[in-house]
């Protein structure tokens, strides 16, 4: 069933859990999540990320995520992710999205806070949650750095996100305190303190964007402290990807259906065990 930001978060909240948000830019992503979430009875957020265009455009894969959604036997929330123009996530709203997220991480503060507030707008109409971001992540956000800067300068400021929340009137937030997009190549060392802290000023759900690849415990402090959705493609994806080359390493295939049936049978286990963490109790 199609589900808002705002009504998959709430149950997130009662529960004490965090929602899953999981890329789908082909049908076998979108198979494995929702076929997950709906064994495992559990809400799901689905994604299309717009650095993805090129792979799935929104235009196409779109309207299969909004179909899926309101088919499937669990709440599905269908999200845009870091979206970084206002025509794109209208053209998401058009189409039935029921979350978007604003990405102006890398623009000064009144730009951000200009181009979200024009967001939380836009979706007010349809009813959709907003999602926006201060801080600046690690991989495909964090650019180049001065020799002086430290990772840390780039985390979210906890005053600053108070004020960014109370400024935009958003739904959630993405906050930046040590994970990253993308396959880890070091264990990554979360600012737990920074995350405590910021959930007792903004009161709202916070994200955990690059969730892919931290540790169960981890996962499980973070929620604790007021994580409500994690963002998780990268070691899923990669799941299918090591499924598909392990096939072709052993055996001759002909057909391609069953490359993409043994990437989403992997991509399945590995979101399943994700979920077994993300939705405990």
């Amino acid at each position: 069933m199609l589900a808002t930001l705002n009504e998959v978060l709430k149950i997130a909240e009662e529960n004490n859990y965090a929602v899953g948000a999981f890329n789908t830019p082909n049908f076998e992503c979108l198979l494995a999540v929702i076929r997950s979430a709906e064994e495992m009875e559990v809400p799901v957020i689905i994604s299309h990320a717009e650095l993805h265009e090129g792979v799935a455009p929104l235009k196409d894969i779109g309207p299969v995520m909004v179909y899926m959604a309101k088919e499937a036997k669990v709440p599905v929330c269908v999200h845009l992710d870091h979206g970084e123009t206002l025509e794109y996530l209208q053209e998401a709203l058009d189409m039935g999205f029921t979350s978007v997220m604003y990405d102006g991480s890398l623009l000064s503060y009144e730009e951000n806070v200009e181009n979200t507030k024009k967001t939380v707008a836009m979706a007010a109409i349809t009813g959709a949650g907003v999602e926006a971001e201060i801080g600046v992540l690690g991989g495909r956000e964090a650019g180049a750095k001065s020799p002086e800067q430290k990772k840390e300068d780039l985390y979210t400021d906890p005053e600053l996100a108070k004020k960014f929340v109370e400024d935009t009137g958003i739904d959630a937030l993405a906050c930046s305190f040590g994970t990253a997009h993308g396959i880890y190549k070091v264990k990554p060392k979360l600012d737990f303190e920074r995350i405590r802290k910021i959930k007792s000023l903004v009161k709202i759900p916070l994200v955990m964007h690059g969730g892919s690849g931290v540790s169960p415990e981890d996962y499980q402090r973070a929620i604790s402290m007021g994580i409500r959705k994690i963002n998780y493609y990268s070691y899923m994806s990669n799941a299918g990807a090591q499924a598909v080359k392990n096939l072709l390493d052993t055996q001759e295939v002909v057909f391609f259906h069953d490359l993409a049936d043994t990437a989403e049978r992997a991509m399945k286990q590995n979101i399943q065990k994700a979920m077994d963490i993300f939705y405990l109790q």
